[in-house]
């Protein structure tokens, strides 16, 4: 076994995995503190690498991409001492932390762990129930169901709807962004009713507000990784959320066609008068009534436009040239 014990936290390699138990000193980041012991697969380590300096270095460890859902959920904002998989190394510790580093590269190579993305999680994420209380309320999840109870200080939109329950089933996703003490920050449960929502973190009934003691708030992304290890993987809706966007993107121009229509009154006449109004002196007549043409059947074919709206604007378009 290759081991190396620091004030930082204590790293352990058996061959198989890499078993990461933070420091119990005070200069322990509480995030890290919390979170406690993470134990990562071989399988689940994309890299490793040892960053001497001339008082101090650090070990590195990068994951796969998808194979932990706190990097999923962070999305790499958390701040470098909250980082599980950094470790500050002493500089008369820095041939152990070279050796572990070697040992764990050579593995790698052994069982041949491949580098591309995983297509589900390595790592389970924090256990639960996990309960956090933050400067915008107290957010808790046991596995089933999010629940918010809002703070004294909350806004008084959010204070007047109550308690908010969310059942895992209807989260698609989980946004999180933290509080640097300069900025505030927000964790937001996504559902399908919420997906389009714009509304601000202060505001929204489904996000928290962090604006307050920034190591409390850091812990917001206890629940927030506990909740994305209980989603699908990432891998499994690319495909969908690719449809979801090319149905909204469909929608939009729809909205667009319709308001034009809204515009100019009756539908047949709107949308005559909205392609016929931009028609150039009487020598172009032709070749802008193809164009014209050519963009109606552009906007049939792709399905904007309905068959009665198509042969109704075609109509008044040509009665228009």
């Amino acid at each position: 076994m290759a081991e190396i014990i620091q004030r930082d936290g204590t790293w352990a390699f058996d061959g198989t995995s890499v078993r990461i138990t933070p420091g119990l000193h005070r200069s322990v980041p509480l995030f890290r503190q919390t979170y406690g012991e993470i134990t990562v697969p071989l399988e689940a380590v994309a890299g490793i690498v040892y960053e001497p300096e001339r008082k101090r270095g650090r070990l590195r460890m990068r994951l796969r991409e998808g194979a932990d859902p706190l990097l999923h959920a962070t999305g790499g904002r958390l701040p470098d001492r909250a980082d599980p998989y950094r470790l500050t190394v002493d500089v008369d510790r820095s041939e152990v932390a070279e050796y572990l580093a070697e040992e764990i590269r050579h593995a790698l190579l052994l069982d041949q762990v491949p580098g591309e993305p995983t297509k589900a999680y390595l790592l389970p994420g924090p256990s639960v129930p996990v309960s956090v209380r933050s400067s915008d309320g107290t957010v808790s999840f046991d596995g089933t169901q999010v629940r918010i109870d809002w703070a004294d200080t909350s806004d008084r939109v959010k204070r007047a709807t109550g308690p908010r329950v969310i059942s895992v089933g209807d989260v698609v996703g989980v946004e999180w962004l933290p509080n640097s003490g300069l900025e505030d920050g927000f964790l937001r449960f996504v559902t399908r009713e919420t997906v389009f929502s714009k509304l601000p973190a202060e505001k929204d009934p489904y996000a928290l507000d962090l604006w307050g003691n920034v190591s409390r708030d850091l812990l917001t992304a206890l629940v927030a990784t506990a909740v994305t290890a209980r989603l699908p993987h990432p891998s499994t809706h690319t495909g969908a959320e690719r449809n979801h966007e090319r149905d909204q993107e469909r929608e939009q121009e729809r909205e667009q066609v319709r308001e034009q229509v809204r515009e100019y009154g009756d539908l047949a006449r709107g949308r005559g008068r909205a392609l016929a109004a931009s028609v150039p002196h009487p020598s172009d007549h032709h070749d802008v009534l193809l164009r014209r043409l050519r963009e109606l059947g552009e906007l049939h074919r792709d399905g904007v436009l309905t068959d009665e709206e198509f042969s109704r604007t075609k109509a008044v378009v040509l009665r228009g040239f």
